[in-house]
């Protein structure tokens, strides 16, 4: 089902209005740290990731975000009027509709469906972040490693992932080395198959 029309036939009308559509590619950052936020983005079609960077430059992986849903730190920093405090790049070349600040708040109050939308996605984002933490303080690196190749699994609807070492270490926030080592136990354990800038999940 299109997600536009899991909305009233008003509000659909006001979405196609109002927001503007435009493609983006694989790598592209659409929001950054420290920035402000002058649009909502809600992915028609492919995805995209939302990181968290510190000063040091390391980096780890908050969540995904896929057709239908939108970033709700984003959504809360263009209500606040405040600057963005994560960074959001495309993930799989992607198509999003646009949807300037001041039209999202207005929509607060004029169409309580966008509203259920935001805390939808709030909560949803929350327990992704129960997760991070769940993750950092209580599994081991393995287990981190496979939880985030299933979920580009499902994300790419592929058993086959395009990824590097280094981006997976990226997007856990460990060394590079400590990745290399333990893909390469899994895949010794049977778990996946390497090749170059690719895993396969067995």
């Amino acid at each position: 089902m299109n997600f536009y029309e899991t909305f009233h036939p008003e509000f659909q009308k006001e979405l196609r209005e109002s927001g503007s559509i435009k493609n983006f590619r694989s790598g592209d950052v659409i929001l950054d740290m420290d920035a402000y936020v002058h649009f909502i983005p809600l992915v028609i079609s492919g995805s995209m990731k939302v990181i968290r960077t510190e000063e040091d430059g390391r980096e780890i992986l908050l969540y995904y975000i896929t057709p239908g849903e939108s970033c709700i730190v984003s959504i809360l920093a263009a209500i606040k009027q405040d600057t963005s405090k994560i960074k959001a790049v495309i993930e799989e070349d992607a198509e999003i509709l646009m949807i300037s600040t001041q039209k999202a708040k207005e929509w607060i109050h004029k169409f309580p469906e966008w509203t259920d939308f935001i805390f939808t996605l709030y909560q949803k984002r929350f327990e992704n972040l129960l997760e991070i933490v769940n993750s950092v303080a209580f599994q081991k690196i393995d287990s981190r490693i496979m939880h985030l190749l299933m979920q580009k699994s499902e994300l790419y609807h592929s058993k086959e992932i395009n990824t590097t070492h280094q981006q997976i270490a990226d997007e856990l926030g460990i060394t590079r080395e400590a990745t290399s080592r333990v893909l390469k136990q899994l895949e010794k354990d049977g778990y996946i198959s390497l090749s170059r800038n690719k895993i396969l999940l067995l």
